[in-house]
């Protein structure tokens, strides 16, 4: 079931070995299914398999070390990966597979993957069955709990995490079957959860007791379809981004602060076409935002542009101030930071690469791309370390 690349044994005992620092891998879902062609999601005729990259972010420059073939999509936020804090498993969904009575189109799927990142080389150890519309997932600061969001059946799965056994629990149910649940990110503390819906416009809270994962009824609202969803790692803010209709028109996003009681958005901004991709800095300073900025519209389309385009704005309480910005690939999808806050990697499904930029705190520069077989649709890294 692998299809390991190996740039060498230093690279190959680099994921095998146990890492004593936060953030030195970043995994990326690869869609080999889909292109976009002229505005126009296609179907590839026989496709490739769709696969994972595990990729070095420790130090110097960012490489593939090894490729695992699982099921993954484009469908759904670009957080469709999750790392546990010890870097040793990921989980990857796939929202949509190719629909066996017709090999033209997609329907939903409902398949989640388990990956062990210290095998030599990393493999698939297991394949299990969640929600249909299997989207966006994260696992919670012990390692013990995941949430994968089903976008569509309105629910969200919750799953155990045992060494490296994965366990499929109870779903929990959220609005209307069509409300699109599309991402759950846990609090610091682990102790509660933010699920956004962008079907119906809401995002959820919920409350986490040890595995016992419960609907608290207390819904947030942001702004059109809430999407993409991150918490700093001091657990005051949240960040969510609104992509809007796809309408041609500046979409939003918006600052939650979980400090207050209820936790409420205190904060809306404006940021441009279809916030896709976003992601807070480890030391809580900085959001990245990454625009599809109309680039996977047809040419004729008057909302058109060539590329997108990641924002860097500064965090200020609820204040965010943008400081920088630089011109990513089309149709661009998932972001990461690296553990000191200094780079970036920004996903491109029309490319079929990752850019990688550093960041000073005041501009971006591009610093490499990193190719990866299919499209580049979902990425993570083990998440930051809560902080005081």
């Amino acid at each position: 079931m692998t299809r390991p690349v190996i740039w060498g044994a230093a690279a190959l005992m680099l994921v095998a070995a146990p890492t004593g620092a936060w953030a030195q891998l970043a995994v990326s879902a690869n869609d080999g299914k889909v292109r976009l062609v002229d505005g126009v999601v296609t179907v590839v005729e026989n496709p490739p398999p769709d696969t994972v990259s595990v990729i070095s972010f420790a130090t110097g420059a960012p490489r593939v070390v090894a490729t695992v073939r699982a099921p993954a999509s484009v469908v759904g936020p670009p957080q469709s990966v999750a790392v546990t804090p010890d870097e040793s498993l990921a989980l990857v969904t796939s929202a949509m597979r190719i629909d066996p009575a017709n090999p033209r189109a997609t329907v939903p799927d409902n398949r989640l993957t388990v990956i062990d990142l210290k095998a030599t080389p990393p493999a698939v150890i297991a394949t299990l069955e969640v929600g249909r519309g299997a989207a966006g997932v994260s696992i919670n600061p012990a390692g013990t709990l995941a949430l994968v969001a089903n976008r569509s059946e309105g629910t969200v799965s919750v799953l155990t995490i045992a060494g490296k056994t994965v366990t499929v629990g109870p779903k929990i149910a959220l609005g209307e079957a069509n409300s699109g649940p599309s991402l759950a990110v846990f609090t610091p503390d682990g102790r509660s959860a933010l699920v956004t819906r962008d079907n119906d416009h809401k995002i959820s809270v919920l409350s986490v007791n040890g595995s016992q994962v419960e609907y608290t009824r207390r819904d947030i609202s942001a702004g059109l379809r809430p999407y993409g969803i991150d918490v700093a790692a001091r657990g005051d803010v949240a960040v969510v981004a609104n992509i809007g209709p796809g309408a041609g028109d500046a979409d939003t996003v918006s600052v939650i602060d979980l400090r207050a009681s209820p936790a409420r958005v205190i904060n809306t901004v404006s940021v441009g076409q279809t916030p896709e991709g976003l992601k807070i800095s480890p030391d809580g300073q900085y959001v990245a935002v990454g625009l599809v900025n109309g680039s996977n519209k047809p040419r004729s389309s008057p909302f058109y542009a060539e590329r997108g385009k990641v924002i860097v704005f500064q965090v200020r309480g609820s204040t965010l101030t943008r400081v920088a910005e630089a011109p990513i690939g089309q149709w661009s999808q998932g972001i990461v930071w690296s553990a000191n806050s200094r780079r970036l990697m920004v996903q491109n499904m029309v490319e079929r690469d990752i850019q990688v930029f550093d960041f000073n705190g005041r501009r971006l520069r591009e610093i490499a791309r990193v190719a990866v077989e299919g499209g580049p649709a979902g990425i993570r890294t083990a998440e930051p370390p809560a902080r005081r």
